[in-house]
């Protein structure tokens, strides 16, 4: 509770205003748009656009960026097991949002030490990933770490994320106790 307080005091007229990027470019403000992964496909398979029908995520045509698209679509449905499935199908296993990813879905499946593994990880390629930041501090927030999670706060905010989605969204966590499945 003191915590809260002294972030109140210290951003006084603050509001709550999710905006900007979450890492490097790729725009993870607003919860993805129902596709035909969610709404038709069931189980570990994915809506392939060029097959016209749900596939197992290795036999897709979906580059990186469209498996985390998918793997995101999937988490935010609560259907962090399918999404992790997509994740393990990313040609990249060591991209930095990749990885975050798997920390998310590890996060809300509540394998909390493995989840914190990978934002490590991410963390340890790309301490900019103010994504992974967030992501582990609201975890940190769920878990009453209010300390821990205000660092990560502030370290958004000292590596130029102020102000997006990242930071935001963790601020309001640190104020209301609420997090994000996105």
């Amino acid at each position: 509770m003191r915590v809260l307080l002294a972030l109140a005091v210290a951003m006084p007229g603050f509001a709550f205003a999710a905006g900007g990027n979450g890492n490097g470019g790729t725009t993870w403000t607003n919860p993805p748009k129902p596709s035909e992964t969610t709404k038709t496909c069931k189980g570990k398979r994915i809506w392939d656009p060029n097959k016209k029908r749900c596939v197992r995520p290795k036999k897709s045509s979906l580059n990186q960026q469209g498996l985390l698209n998918a793997a995101r679509e999937l988490a935010y449905a609560g259907r962090q097991q399918d999404a992790q499935a997509v994740l393990s199908a990313a040609p990249d296993q060591q991209d930095t949002l990749v990885l975050t990813y798997w920390g998310f879905t590890h996060r809300k499946l509540g394998n909390l030490e493995l989840a914190q593994t990978y934002y490590d990880q991410a963390l340890e390629q790309d301490p900019d990933n103010i994504l992974a930041r967030s992501y582990m501090g609201q975890g940190l927030v769920k878990q009453g770490k209010y300390g821990a999670a205000l660092i990560q706060w502030k370290e958004i905010k000292a590596r130029g994320g102020d102000g997006t989605w990242a930071e935001a969204s963790l601020r309001n966590a640190l104020e209301t106790g609420a997090t994000y499945s996105y």
